[in-house]
């Protein structure tokens, strides 16, 4: 594995971000700036936080050789 792109998980947790952000620009006009922008980076957030996750999993795994 050469990167955290390459996991399963991150393919996955991107696939739904552009998912979920392209339904919540469907949302009613007033919900879509307050809930909308709530959602869009709560998805973007799941793909990141897997990544921060990964790089931080494999310093401790260097660490420990």
């Amino acid at each position: 594995m050469k990167s955290y792109r390459d996991l399963d998980i991150y393919k996955i947790a991107f696939e739904l971000s552009i998912k979920v952000h392209h339904l919540s620009l469907k949302l009613p006009k007033f919900e879509l700036y307050e809930q909308g922008s709530q959602v869009r980076r709560s998805s973007k957030s799941i793909k990141d936080n897997t990544c921060l996750r990964q790089a931080g999993c494999r310093r401790i795994w260097q660490k420990k050789i």
